[in-house]
Formats: C-alpha cells, structure tokens, sequence
C-alpha cells in the first residue's frame, strides 16, 4: 500500500525512520516530504496513488480530495479537523483520524502561562527592564483565590482544571455534558450565564464546528465581569475577535491572552488583535512542545498502523 506523509511532523530524522520502518518491513511504500505547501496541484502529485495520506495541520480541502479516488484513509497528527474536506470525504467514505490527547499538556500548561503573563505583566515588565524603567505601573494580580470558568471540560478543560486547582483557584465548568474526570480535576459545572458572571477568568476549550464557530462574541463578553481576563487556546473562530478587540479597548476586559486566531500566523497587519491592548499574543504553540511533537507522532503510526490492522483507532466522526 503506498503511504504518502505530506509534510514533517517536527520530530528527528532518526525518529521518523524509526516509526515508519514497521509500515516499510510490512511491505508497504512509506515517502514522506520535507516540506509543507497549500498549492493543491501540488498536493495532488504528491498524494496521488496513495491509499493512506498522513497529514498535521496542512490544509486538505474538498478540491483536493476529490481528485484522489484511491484514497481511502487520512491520518492526521492534530486533535481539530476542520482543515480537511469532510465533505468530500463523505462522499468517498474516506476514513479520518486524529491524534486526540497528544496535546493536552502542552495546551493546558500554555494556558496557564498565557493567564499568568496576563495577570502579572511580564510583557510589560519584559519592555520596562530592558528600557531602564522600574516597577511603575505593574501591580499585578494572583491566581490563588480566583475563580476560574472553562467553557469545555473535555481532556484539555479537565487538564487546565487541575493546574488551576492546584494554584488554590475556584474552577467553575460549562460543557453539553457534565463529566466526571472534568469533576475530579476539581471543576463546579454551572450554566454559560453563571460561568460569566462569576469568573475572573475565562477560559475556552471547545472544537471548531458549526455549532460552536463565532459562538463567544459581544454577548458574552458583555455578560463577563469587569475587570475580568479571557483566554483562547482553543481555535480562534470560536471568537469574534472584533468583540474581543472592542472589549480590551472599552477597558470591559483587564487583559486576554490568544494562541489561536480565524487565520494562520503570520496575521495580516490590519488584525484587529493586534491594534488591542492589554494582550498578550502567540503564534499558534499550544500544541508546540517536544514531548507533544514526539507524542503526536507516535498516535498517528499507530493510527495508520491499527488502520492497517483492521481495528482502526481514532476514528473521527464525519
């Protein structure tokens, strides 16, 4: 079976032989490119006559995928799939999977940093070391004794739970569902009304769908407390960043921090996030540590190999 991996997963040469030369000693034809790219007659020549088409974030739309009609499975080393065609998919009965939980603890760690480099002004500590300036200005607040609301308690919410937990915050929780590994970490479920009301900050932990795109705008910032931070490290069209903006100039928000945005980095100039203050920004790292690299890897051989097996693992509503 030819097997095409269409861009680098941020691990060692060393360690990428090493997981695809189970899939070559099983007779199947293993490339792998060095680099990514969104031009889709590229794409095409690279993944035609593939079977199996292993990809992280790089776009696969619709248009590509219907140009490969031998293709049957799509590995992809990322938790969210909203970069892949589903409805060609769909039409094909191609099989996705995803690389669920490889980043949760990079992602709950960022987020907490992202809370504390917002709560503390390090950026702004950062620019007034290295301009001779003092301490003026800088009071910053604690976690301990915040309240915390998270607005999706899956595996990442739950992890950002117990960090949050263990720094003495009050972590309130709203999800479809209740959960008890969400309750274990510590977390109160409350409805969304409550959660912003209470909260000193808020966090969001909820896929991208049709549901949930756009679904944090000038409502609910509106119905958060004065004062309060708001934080996403989930997906960025989640957010209406024009709200978020508006919120950070009205002075209705104290600070935000955002690793994700409704467009890849680099953002254009005219972002409206990046003309806010009291920010703190990231290029999209949530997911970018060694161990979450390596560890993502590792699930999509497995995912491709269990494929092969014929008991597929992390298969992927579509």
């Amino acid at each position: 079976m030819r097997i095409v991996l269409l861009e680098p997963l941020g691990i060692s040469e060393e360690k990428l032989n090493e997981l695809a030369q189970p899939l070559k000693d099983d007779g199947n034809e293993f490339i792998a490119y060095p680099d990514k790219t969104s031009d889709e007659d590229e794409l095409v020549s690279r993944a035609r006559g593939a079977e199996i088409v292993m990809i992280a974030n790089n776009p696969l739309p619709d248009s590509v995928i219907t140009q490969l009609p031998q293709l049957k499975y799509i590995a992809v080393a990322f938790t969210g799939i909203d970069h892949v065609g589903l409805n060609a998919c769909r039409k094909q009965h191609v099989v996705v999977s995803n690389c669920a939980g490889y980043s949760d603890t990079s992602v709950a760690e960022l987020t907490v940093g992202l809370t504390l480099d917002v709560l503390r002004k390090v950026l702004l500590g950062d620019t007034a070391a290295r301009m001779g300036k003092t301490s003026a200005g800088l009071v910053g607040q604690e976690i301990t004794g915040k309240t915390v609301g998270l607005i999706g308690t899956g595996h990442i919410g739950s992890a950002v739970a117990k960090l949050f937990t263990a720094f003495g915050a009050t972590v309130l929780g709203y999800a479809r569902h209740t959960s008890q590994t969400a309750i274990d970490a510590g977390v109160t479920f409350v409805s969304e009304e409550e959660l912003l009301k209470q909260s000193d900050i808020v966090s969001l932990h909820l896929p991208l769908n049709d549901q949930t795109k756009k679904s944090f705008g000038a409502a609910q910032f509106a119905q958060m407390k004065d004062g309060a931070v708001f934080i996403n490290c989930a997906r960025g069209a989640i957010v209406d960043n024009e709200a978020l903006a508006y919120s950070l100039r009205s002075g209705k928000l104290a600070g935000a921090g955002v690793d994700v945005f409704d467009v890849e980095p680099p953002l254009p100039a005219d972002y409206p996030l990046l003309h806010a203050p009291n920010l703190v920004l990231t290029p999209h790292v949530g997911f970018l540590t060694k161990e979450g690299l390596e560890r993502r890897a590792q699930i999509e051989f497995d995912n491709v190999q269990n494929y092969l097996a014929g008991r597929p693992t992390n298969v992927c509503e579509l």
